[in-house]
């Protein structure tokens, strides 16, 4: 993901200065267009629709991929909704992110744009998917991505995060985020201090602001649906007329199964989680105190200066210059506190899921135990 980052900064388009500046021409648009179509990208994105096809390529990308499953997702933007019609994967690059890696990836997307514009597809970008597992998708390498599309794209992109786990259970998850105006303000400047957060009060529900999420299913694949439940008659002559025709597909039914594989699962991830939180609380009170040691040193320096420039003046001498106190001692920057935040939206996402499959777990197991009564 954080070669994602590196390679979505460098594909973008940027603006490039022209030698001679042309003179802007605008084409009027029809009166019955003005309503719907936003020239200026006044309008701001208020629901996300999604293509059945774009569902079905970013679910098939999850189960062979994992939870490392990410792409680009294509569309535009008509009267508030932001249509995405179109995606493709990104290729997972190793950990050890270079320079070569990140060109490949560039050269990738670029190939990918130029032959959907080839064939007449839509290709402008409008952000991108990010496969996920038990609602953990608290991210930074996720943060930065959106944070390049916010900065670059029309109306700052979306990204789309498909949980997987639910989707193997049968209900198909897909939430749409972009980052609040707070903490834009924020990561522009690269300061999350503990001053910045209280002044933006900025916590790890803030960070990204949820968008309501359409599914639009080709009127095409609803026929065909369609005929799969009709009765139709069986070619077996010996049958007799009342059964001679079939019902429709049958739904089908989950086995009562009552392990604990996934709720196993599930509370391993939270624990990990509150563990990494623990060690980064660990390491933000080190530096927090490393920070006091160096003020404190600062301030006694500073102290006895004054009190010896107090004796001299009573003396009759000059008082000695006050020297800066940073370049006698190394005070450190307040450190970020964004990788604990972060860590704490995984553990709420990790904790609600939880919460969710354990529910559904004691129903099972009422469930279970009802039937052997």
């Amino acid at each position: 993901m954080a070669t994602m980052a590196a390679a979505i900064a460098a594909s973008l388009p940027t603006v490039q200065a022209a030698s001679t500046p042309a003179v802007p021409t605008r084409e009027t648009l029809p009166a019955s267009w003005n309503k719907n179509v936003d020239a200026e990208a006044e309008i701001p994105i208020t629901t996300v629709q999604i293509d059945g096809l774009v569902t079905t390529k970013i679910i098939k990308h999850s189960l062979d991929t994992g939870s490392s499953a990410h792409g680009l997702i294509l569309g535009l933007d008509l009267d508030g909704v932001l249509e995405i019609s179109n995606c493709f994967p990104l290729p997972n690059q190793p950990s050890d992110e270079d320079e070569k890696s990140v060109k490949s990836v560039v050269r990738y997307q670029s190939q990918m744009l130029r032959s959907l514009n080839e064939v007449g597809s839509v290709d402008s970008v409008v952000g991108f998917y990010q496969s996920a597992r038990l609602g953990a998708f608290f991210k930074q390498s996720l943060v930065e991505a959106q944070a390049i599309h916010q900065e670059k794209l029309r109306h700052g992109g979306v990204v789309i995060v498909h949980d997987t786990t639910t989707a193997s259970q049968g209900n198909t998850s897909f939430r749409a985020f972009r980052l609040t105006r707070p903490f834009v303000e924020a990561y522009r400047r690269h300061n999350f201090s503990s001053a910045s957060l209280v002044h933006q009060r900025l916590t790890f529900s803030n960070i990204l602001e949820e968008i309501p999420v359409k599914i639009r299913v080709n009127p095409l694949l609803n026929s065909v649906l369609g005929t799969l439940t009709e009765s139709h008659r069986s070619p077996l002559p010996d049958v007799l007329p009342s059964e001679a025709t079939t019902s429709a597909i049958p739904p089908t039914y989950s086995t009562l199964n009552i392990g604990s594989v996934g709720l196993t699962r599930n509370l391993e991830q939270l624990i990990e989680a509150v563990d990494n939180y623990k060690l980064e609380e660990s390491n933000l009170a080190y530096l927090s105190r490393q920070i006091a040691r160096e003020k404190l040193k600062a301030d006694q320096y500073l102290t006895r200066r004054r009190e010896e420039n107090a004796a001299r003046v009573t003396q009759g001498l000059a008082p000695l210059p006050e020297e800066n106190v940073h370049r006698l001692f190394k005070i450190p920057p307040e450190p970020s506190r964004l990788e604990s935040m972060l860590s704490l939206g995984q553990i709420d996402g990790l904790a609600k899921s939880l919460a969710s499959a354990s529910s559904s777990g004691l129903v099972t197991m009422y469930a279970a135990k009802a039937g052997s009564m």
